[in-house]
């Protein structure tokens, strides 16, 4: 891993996002990861040990793809696809899992838990702890149980507890609010593995430290394949912000690079229909112990959120991501549930490759910007994960959509029934005229 970046700031700011909103009783274990985290990240041998098992256990360097057909298809800009998908486990997620799961270990930790939506994080956190030999408990929306049914059989079969959580939403804010409960009793010999840059200080930084592996491999990678260490553009899946951020901290200082994280637009833009939190979406606010955009009602209430993926179902954002869409150096933009289910269409039947549905988001940008470039500009997506896990929500997305057409058809005004050889008559004169 690289050495920690100098933001944020002692506090834990990162501007005006960030900092520590818990409970006093979890203040004390917060100083005691904050500076088991700073004074490990610098021990070489932490390092070491991290990167051996990044090389030879969970398969990095991750291979960078010059997708040609789906470049062809859109007829424009060189798009290459960094391929966390291959990573062991299906996802970026494990980057971080075996970082902090590994760091527990040098704490004396015994035991881990960890939050999870798309069911990726709890995988990964299930592995870094058979890996290390750390009981697991990973807590888990109910209604994410049932779309991603295949990631809790993994989990189970890794020796990890999955705790299905039933209050709220149901989703993975409420899994993340079950889990810091979970801490707050058991801080003595547990460790919260965090999936995202979210949260109290120290986890935004230290879970962006762990993944910005994904972007310094990419710029070594572009080198030696296109020439060049700077695409044009950088594209990533927006939810909390985990991939998005290990991908675009290499290029933040590289201003030629344009940089751009796609949210989960749903189905439409009430709130509720929804996960995006910039533009017209979010507000400042306070959610899982940091200060940052939140989707909240008038009143200050988190609003629901909605999106097909369940990675990208959250109504909070990082606060680093915060910050840099402040300073203008991230564009963020959004792309609906249609547009994703396209994309992740798209990429299965012309590349052979199935991306998790929170990949598809920005794999469906790309598909935008690419036609407008011409076939000298480059760009880079971050494909966070596979999609194996998506099969079965896809398609009863599929199912809703035809019984809302269904739906619609029949409340329409009936049409005359025409005989088949009288509409082929009718064809033939309007030829004919």
């Amino acid at each position: 891993m690289a050495r920690p970046q100098l933001r944020p700031d002692a506090n834990g700011y990162f501007g005006p996002y960030g900092g520590r909103y818990v409970p006093e009783t979890l203040m004390a274990p917060l100083d005691e990861l904050a500076k088991a985290y700073d004074r490990w990240s610098r021990k070489r041998s932490f390092r070491n040990e991290l990167r051996d098992l990044l090389t030879h256990y969970a398969g990095r360097p991750t291979p960078l793809y010059h997708a040609k057909r789906l470049t062809e298809h859109f007829g424009g800009a060189q798009i290459y696809l960094k391929r966390e998908d291959l990573l062991h486990t299906g996802a970026h997620k494990l980057n971080n899992a075996i970082g902090q799961a590994l760091l527990a270990k040098m704490m004396g930790k015994r035991r881990v838990i960890a939050e999870t939506g798309a069911g990726q994080h709890g995988v990964a956190s299930a592995t870094a702890a058979a890996l290390l030999g750390l009981e697991c408990v990973v807590y888990m929306g109910v209604e994410d149980t049932v779309r991603q049914r295949l990631n809790v059989d993994r989990m189970e079969l890794l020796g990890a507890t999955v705790a299905p959580v039933d209050s709220g939403s149901r989703t993975l804010k409420d899994a993340i609010n079950e889990a810091l409960r979970d801490w707050v009793t058991n801080v003595r010999d547990t460790h919260y593995i965090l999936g995202s840059v979210l949260g109290p200080d120290p986890y935004p930084r230290m879970v962006r430290d762990f993944h910005r592996v994904i972007g310094d491999e990419a710029r070594r990678q572009l080198k030696k394949q296109a020439g060049t260490v700077s695409p044009d553009v950088a594209i990533a899946c927006v939810g909390g912000g985990s991939n998005a951020i290990g991908l675009f901290t290499a290029f933040i200082d590289d201003r030629r690079v344009k940089l751009v994280g796609v949210e989960a637009g749903g189905s439409g833009e009430a709130l509720g229909e929804h996960a995006a939190r910039f533009g017209k979406g979010g507000s400042l606010g306070v959610l899982h112990g940091t200060r940052t955009l939140v989707l909240q009602d008038e009143e200050g209430q988190i609003a629901g959120t909605h999106s097909v993926s369940a990675g990208l179902d959250y109504p909070a954002i990082g606060p680093e991501h915060a910050l840099l869409a402040d300073e203008g150096r991230i564009e963020y933009t959004r792309a609906s549930d249609t547009e994703a289910i396209a994309a992740f269409d798209l990429l299965a039947r012309i590349e052979g490759i199935l991306p998790a549905l929170e990949s598809a988001h920005a794999l469906a940008y790309a598909g935008k910007v690419a036609p407008l470039l011409s076939k000298r500009r480059l760009i880079l997506v971050n494909l966070s994960g596979r999609g194996d896990k998506d099969v079965e929500s896809v398609q009863n997305w599929r199912a809703k959509e035809r019984e809302q057409a269904d739906a619609e058809d029949s409340t329409a005004v009936a049409e005359v029934t025409v005989h088949p050889a009288a509409r082929k008559w009718g064809k033939s004169q309007e030829e004919a005229g």
